[in-house]
């Protein structure tokens, strides 16, 4: 089935049914749970676990009155989404894995800046799951983390997610329980702008991927129990490095391959200097855009002449890509959803769930989008065809990938999303810790785990600092839940909800706390947040 969407203007509440059930256990990955309670029906159905003594409610009165100001008075855009177990086909293999309504990546979900979203999610999975809605500035109680905003979704139950969407821009959605965004499970968020300042012919929404599930017995699950499992050392004299500068020669893996778990995908040897290293921890067979392989590439059509805007979204569970339009020049025009002063350039690198708008005028051809899986020796790609001529091989590789590069750091933001200049009133102070070894990944070496109680306490109404300090080296795209905030490291910074901090290195973001509640951050490598690095910031009452 594919996700539809119906306009109505009827005000109330629909009717729905909401799960007050126990947390989603799935053996071994370390699933995420925060707070633990009575739980109750808020507004909207949330199904909130409650709120910890001294701290905003995800259901409270708090959250229902920041709602009330974001206007959720607005039309109401009705969408039912199924989630199941369902066969896909990458372009020349197909394999079994879980998608929402079949498709991969899930059909856009498309609604304006105003707009009130009642997306109905039907959970035909043989596990309990979730949607989070990430990049996206809404009550806390529909942001999707099982056991800190909502119960998690029982097999064969639904649950109606409800918001006001405040902000145009290019978002997505997945799961936020366990390994279950490295599977099918997502789908891109677009919300327009009703007084959209770019022109341009024809729409161009690209989404990213690593695949590993289905393949050779391979699923998330596997590789993140091959990952925790740690590595043993037979000591060698070539001088091999592991993430946290452990000799790694001749390497012997305590996760050996078996029927079940499929074989190892632990990768070893992958370097970027882009990155600070290591590129990754997994070994994916498959890299993706739009569901499909670059031997067997999607096609996107448009004329010569055509101005294209492209909506780039990382989905990846483990892979930074480093992008590039052979024979093309981008104008980037937003990041994470939100302006920027427009800049051009050869290729984008993109972590873990960044986005990316460009503008594109197109020649007259077939051209390739192509999607270097970074540090990783991979690619994949997608074809522009405006024209008649040989589709380029899958192998290609455009010069602009080693031409002028983008990063966020080199962006500012547009005016009129400009952070105010204003001294911090409270600082959060992030270390993030762990290494291969040990696969013991998380902020301040205390790695999050069900029923934990870590809170970070800010105030509404504060200018709040964070500042990340990467003692490990591997590089983390950092994600902030609920919020945007900009990057203090340069002036006028991006507005994001998402950054890289590289190895050994520093990350300093604002944001103003305006949305009350219990929100996440974490790594977004999936492998990285499940083994424990995540945190909660926590609004006081």
């Amino acid at each position: 089935m594919r996700t539809t969407a119906m306009r109505t203007t009827e005000p109330r509440t629909p009717t729905r049914r909401t799960v007050l059930g126990a947390a989603v256990a799935v053996a071994g990955t370390g699933i995420l749970s925060a707070c633990s309670g009575a739980g109750h029906t808020g507004h909207g159905g949330s199904g909130s676990t409650g709120g910890p003594k001294g701290y905003v409610d995800p259901a409270g009165r708090e959250v229902a009155a920041a709602e009330e100001q974001r206007g959720s008075g607005g039309p109401v855009r009705k969408v039912r989404l199924t989630a199941a177990e369902t066969a896909l086909d990458l372009g020349g293999r197909t394999v079994k894995s879980w998608a929402y309504g079949g498709d991969l990546p899930g059909e856009a979900v498309r609604v304006t800046a105003g707009d009130t979203l009642a997306l109905t999610l039907a959970n035909h999975l043989p596990e309990a799951t979730s949607l989070h809605w990430h990049g996206i500035a809404l009550r806390n109680d529909m942001d999707g983390v099982p056991d800190l905003t909502q119960r998690a979704i029982k097999p064969g139950a639904d649950f109606t997610y409800r918001f006001a969407v405040p902000h145009a821009g290019t978002y997505w959605f997945h799961p936020h329980a366990g390994t279950q965004q490295d599977r099918g499970l997502y789908a891109p968020l677009i919300v327009e702008d009703p007084k959209e300042p770019l022109s341009y012919d024809k729409e161009w929404v690209v989404v990213l991927d690593d695949w590993v599930d289905g393949v050779d017995g391979s699923t998330p699950d596997a590789v993140l129990k091959q990952l925790s499992g740690g590595m043993g050392m037979d000591m060698g004299d070539d001088g091999g490095m592991d993430h946290s500068g452990h000799d790694m020669s001749n390497m012997s893996m305590r996760v050996q391959e078996s029927p079940s778990a499929g074989p190892s995908r632990m990768l070893m040897g992958s370097e970027s200097e882009l990155l600070g290293g290591d590129a990754g921890d997994v070994a994916y067979p498959y890299y993706l855009v739009n569901g499909r392989t670059a031997t067997a590439p999607s096609v996107f059509r448009a004329r010569p002449g055509d101005r294209v805007r492209i909506r780039i979204i990382n989905a990846g569970g483990d892979t930074a890509f480093r992008v590039a339009l052979g024979g093309h020049e981008m104008t980037v025009t937003h990041t994470d959803g939100f302006p920027v002063r427009h800049a051009k350039t050869d290729a984008l690198l993109l972590g873990m769930g960044e986005r990316y708008d460009v503008l594109v005028t197109v020649k007259d051809g077939v051209f390739p989008l192509t999607a270097l899986a970074e540090g990783k020796k991979a690619s994949a790609h997608a074809l522009l065809r405006t024209g008649g001529g040989t589709a380029p091989d899958a192998s290609v590789r455009p010069k602009e990938l080693d031409g002028r590069l983008l990063t966020a750091d080199k962006l500012r933001a547009d005016a009129s999303v400009a952070l105010a200049e204003k001294e911090p009133d409270r600082t959060v102070k992030l270390q993030l810790t762990g290494g291969m070894e040990k696969y013991d990944w998380a902020f301040d070496k205390k790695p999050y785990r069900a029923g934990a109680d870590q809170r970070h306490p800010v105030r509404a109404g504060e200018r709040v600092r964070l500042v990340f300090s990467n003692s490990t080296s591997m590089w983390h795209p950092v994600h902030l839940h609920g919020h945007t905030f900009g990057l203090a490291n340069v002036a006028g910074g991006p507005r994001k909800d998402t950054a890289i901090v590289l190895p050994n290195g520093t990350l300093t973001v604002d944001f103003d706390a305006d949305n009350p509640g219990l929100w996440m951050i974490h790594c977004h490598n999936v492998y990285h947040s499940e083994a424990g690095m995540m945190t909660v910031l926590g609004y006081r009452s």
